[in-house]
């Protein structure tokens, strides 16, 4: 009986295992569909549909540079051990370069993209990797820059992956240098802000409302003139804008210095012009709620008692 790509599609929809094993099953079944899924169940490979359901919040930020388009991904599963293995690296890396070559629009046009040197979708080389690697895996986000210069850092191999967006006249060499050390900044303080001029006027009322009530808590401050008071709440905003504030914080490399300062001194020396544009943090896991096993009750359910 002729196998047809409908027939695989069908078997790949009911098990959740992957292309290449449901043809396989259906030829040894001789397309019969129940009994290709009894053979998939046999074999082990129908219980990857299982491994979906399962919390994924380890894996690997990704940051790169591929054919001048500047990619971050964070790719997911759910032991920090796979995420060392090399195929899951590969796959992440392959991630990367099928945004870099479709650039598409959000994660579902990612993962009906065909993947990078494959003929399977993201999603089906995904689902591959299911069962190769025996974790759920997901493409859980991505962003891209095609204008200027973009600089990757990758941190504590994957834990957080940076892309610096830089407006520069001077080569991508010339700034390699300022970009990583901006990332490595951008990774170790994470700010709320790039600039001070990003910060809303319902922030700045908010932080002014805390150090007003902070202030009428306290004896010494609470007699105090309210032009004083004033005075002291722009002089902590000040504060709030170093502490919060990418290129108004201190330089971690130079504390004599701020990121503002750092970037525009080293364009001067290199001869050319330098302006940090923007720039994307992905940190693994962040915002997924890991689920919390008590491993002692884990073993006794794996022992049957």
């Amino acid at each position: 009986m002729a196998i047809t790509a409908n027939d695989v599609k069908k078997l790949r929809e009911m098990t959740g295992v992957g292309m290449m094993d449901c043809k396989k099953a259906l030829a040894e079944a001789e397309g019969d569909m129940d009994k290709a899924i009894e053979l998939l169940r046999e074999k082990g490979l129908a219980a990857s549909q299982k491994k979906a359901g399962r919390i994924a919040a380890e894996g690997m930020a990704y940051a790169a540079v591929i054919d001048g388009v500047g990619v971050v991904v964070e790719v997911n599963a759910e032991t920090d051990f796979v995420a060392k293995n090399e195929k899951f690296v590969d796959f992440v890396k392959g991630a990367a370069a099928t945004v870099a070559a479709n650039k598409p629009a959000d994660l579902d046009a990612l993962m009906a993209c065909r993947y990078a040197g494959s003929d399977l979708t993201v999603t089906e080389q995904q689902q591959e990797m299911v069962l190769v690697i025996g974790e759920n895996i997901k493409v859980r986000r991505f962003a891209f820059f095609t204008d200027g210069v973009c600089v990757p850092y990758i941190h504590a191999g994957g834990k957080i992956g940076v892309l610096v967006n830089l407006d520069t006249d001077l080569t991508a060499e010339q700034v390699e240098t300022v970009g990583k050390d901006v990332a490595m900044q951008i990774a170790a303080l994470n700010p709320r802000f790039w600039d001070k001029t990003q910060v809303t006027q319902d922030v700045l009322d908010e932080e002014k409302k805390i150090m007003l009530v902070q202030m009428a808590n306290d004896p010494k401050m609470a007699s105090k003139p309210d032009k004083v008071k004033e005075n002291i709440v722009m002089g902590k905003l000040n504060k709030f804008y170093s502490e919060n504030c990418l290129l108004q914080q201190e330089f971690v490399k130079d504390n004599t210095t701020t990121v503002e300062k750092y970037v525009a001194a080293s364009a001067k020396a290199l001869g050319g012009t330098i302006t940090f544009k923007n720039a994307v943090r992905f940190e693994k896991g962040e915002g997924i709620e890991k689920k919390q096993e008590n491993f002692a009750e884990e073993i006794a359910k794996q022992l049957g008692k």
